[in-house]
């Protein structure tokens, strides 16, 4: 059992505009399960490669960061020439000191044949390549790892099978915006708030109810001094004025002759100047009593959307349906990526579609894409199209669909070159992003500086800004954080907007759907 030490950090990207760590000083016992929380924006990824000494060339940092243990980053970087290589090949060269048969034991506790190992490592999903890099990590000895959201390619079962393989290890810090996946393998939480950086012990739940209990009790504390300011300064001002008054009772009643007890009116002139006075301490008080409050309250403003009403009940269904691509079989569609589908989607509806990465729940978004009359307003380009094998599939005329895709990576320019060629009112779209947390500055910068989980709230902004009758969101939470989670949540509970959406944070699925498709 060791520490890992972190005093006075402070540190700001060469060219950038304010630091994102300022005299941060924490510490944290090496044996923890510690996971890493915060905005996005807020530095959690370049907290880890602070730690892990991954910075870009010309960035430096001040003050000091002290660890018995070395430290391992997550994802490795296996270099774009390496991936045709076999997986032992590519992990022997990217990670010093491993021993096959340790990798082995890995694979094995994450439900892996060690086959693996011979294949070629860009034949292996995004999922796969996960946990092979994990247990090529975790397979060397006296190291503590720094992992950064190893959920984004991972579906609801192998999100499960990592959280408890984790669960069983010691000593890391994990970066991931899944709740129920936190509460699965932490036994600390360190979150990056406005003001600093606090660790406490326990999982997400339990953190999460601490603070938001402490949140309002600083909310109401906060009310009651603002209450107490506006009293004390009322009473101080009514003391000071009654001290006058009475200091200029001296020169006495000069109609009547009768001389003013000068000794007597001065000790209750200074008298009413004391409690003025006393007053004012107080509220001086009070004010640095508020002063101390609501610096790590975590504030998002309420979504608000206004979807369109669809004339008819049903919008769209599906009936026993196989779904398959063209080109399939040398040409033909003989084996179906889906069989049997049916399901309806009607007005008011949130349908979540579940299944095994790879399963096909994309292919049956990507079909009703294609089959609406909306299409003018989606991308839908893909190397091949779905195409509707056998049974039936129904879509309603003039149904108008917002679509969210997965991917994020070809985004560029201005966030608002995003809605170029929409109807969409540029102050409101700007007013959503703010809503989401982004601050003044990333409104004009180019989206490729931006973190994914910042690109990823650009398509949400759009997607909110659309009046539509059908919402079709394809895994939109990947990289975006907790709070803005629970943010979208509540906006999708207050409105009657109907939806699809795929989603493996099983907690915003059980929060938000009436319906669960499984594929």
């Amino acid at each position: 059992m060791s520490e890992i030490k972190i005093s006075n950090l402070t540190f700001a990207y060469e060219g950038g505009y304010e630091n994102i760590f300022e005299n941060v000083s924490f510490s944290l016992d090496t044996d923890w399960r510690t996971g890493l929380i915060g905005r996005n924006g807020r530095g959690k990824t370049t907290l880890l490669k602070l730690l892990s000494g991954r910075l870009s060339e010309g960035s430096v940092y001040r003050g000091n960061i002290v660890s018995s243990e070395p430290f391992e980053y997550f994802p490795f970087d296996v270099g774009d020439a390496g991936t045709n290589k076999k997986v032992w090949e590519l992990l022997d060269t990217s990670c010093e000191g491993l021993e096959y048969w340790r990798v082995c034991v890995e694979l094995s506790q994450l439900s892996m044949d060690t086959g693996i190992l011979e294949r070629s490592f860009d034949t292996l999903s995004k999922g796969e390549q996960t946990r092979v890099m994990l247990a090529a990590l975790f397979s060397k000895e006296n190291n503590f790892l720094l992992i950064d959201e190893p959920t984004n390619h991972l579906d609801i079962e192998g999100r499960r099978l990592l959280g408890g393989y984790l669960k069983k290890k010691r000593g890391f810090i994990l970066v991931s915006h899944d709740r129920r996946f936190l509460n699965t393998c932490i036994d600390h939480v360190m979150s990056i708030n406005p003001q600093d950086i606090e660790i406490v012990k326990g999982n997400f739940d339990s953190w999460y109810a601490d603070k938001s209990a402490r949140d309002e009790s600083e909310a109401l504390e906060n009310m009651r001094l603002k209450s107490e300011i506006k009293r004390l300064s009322d009473s101080a001002g009514r003391a000071a004025g009654w001290s006058d008054r009475v200091e200029k009772t001296k020169t006495g009643n000069r109609i009547s002759g009768v001389k003013a007890d000068k000794g007597h009116i001065g000790h209750m002139a200074a008298k009413a100047m004391k409690r003025a006075k006393n007053i004012e301490a107080r509220k001086l008080k009070a004010i640095e009593d508020k002063k101390g409050l609501l610096k790590n309250i975590e504030t998002y403003e309420e979504l608000k959307l206004m979807p369109l009403t669809f004339h008819k009940e049903r919008l769209l269904e599906f009936k026993e349906a196989d779904i398959g691509y063209s080109g399939m079989k040398g040409g033909t569609c003989e084996t179906p990526v889906v069989r049997k589908l049916s399901f309806s989607v009607e007005r008011g509806d949130k349908l979540v579609i579940r299944g095994r990465n790879g399963s096909g729940k994309s292919s049956i978004i990507r079909l009703i894409l294609g089959e609406s009359s909306s299409k003018n307003i989606i991308d839908v380009s893909a190397a091949s199209e779905p195409l509707l094998i056998s049974g039936e599939l129904y879509v309603a005329q003039a149904l108008k669909i917002s679509y969210v895709p997965q991917d994020t990576e070809l985004m560029c320019g201005l966030p608002e070159a995003f809605i170029e060629g929409t109807d969409i009112d540029r102050t409101l779209f700007f007013s959503v992003l703010r809503k989401l947390d982004f601050d003044r500055d990333e409104l004009t910068r180019d989206m490729r500086e931006l973190s994914s989980g910042q690109k990823k709230k650009v398509m949400l902004a759009k997607s909110l800004c659309e009046r539509a009758h059908l919402y079709i969101w394809d895994e939109p939470l990947n990289y975006v954080d907790i709070f803005s989670r629970i943010q979208l949540e509540n906006m999708i509970r207050g409105t009657g907007m109907t939806m699809i959406f795929i989603e493996h944070d099983e907690e915003f699925a059980k929060n938000i759907s009436n319906k669960t498709v499984e594929i």
